[in-house]
């Protein structure tokens, strides 16, 4: 499911684990973007547990060159590793040159 926050935009991403591993694998999942803004410079992306919240996963920078796809490990994270299957989002903040945040968008998959 794909979600967009910022009205202005329909900044979006969807991802697939792909080759993600449970547990102990620091390198992000591969990722789609959809209608990144104008003047992106970098793409903050975080992930979160939605069933732990309060676990800090983080997350990683990029630098937005006009790519539409992140391959697998573009950032580095701490990833998934639940007892059971668990629900996880990874949100994403285009900012521009100077840092300021011109839209956001989310994604969210179980795992595994």
């Amino acid at each position: 499911m794909a979600m967009t926050a910022s009205p202005a935009y329909s900044f979006g991403l969807s991802f697939e684990w792909g080759p993600t591993k449970k547990c102990f694998d620091s390198k992000s999942p591969p990722i789609t973007l959809s209608k990144v803004p104008k003047g992106t410079a970098k793409i903050r992306f975080r992930m979160v547990d939605i069933n732990v919240p309060d676990y800090p996963h983080g997350g990683g920078t990029v630098t937005y060159g006009g790519q539409t796809s992140l391959p697998y490990g573009a950032f580095r994270y701490k990833g998934p590793c639940p007892p059971s299957p668990h629900t996880y989002q990874i949100t994403a903040e285009a900012l521009d040159a100077r840092g300021k945040v011109l839209a956001k968008a989310a994604a969210r998959k179980r795992f595994p």
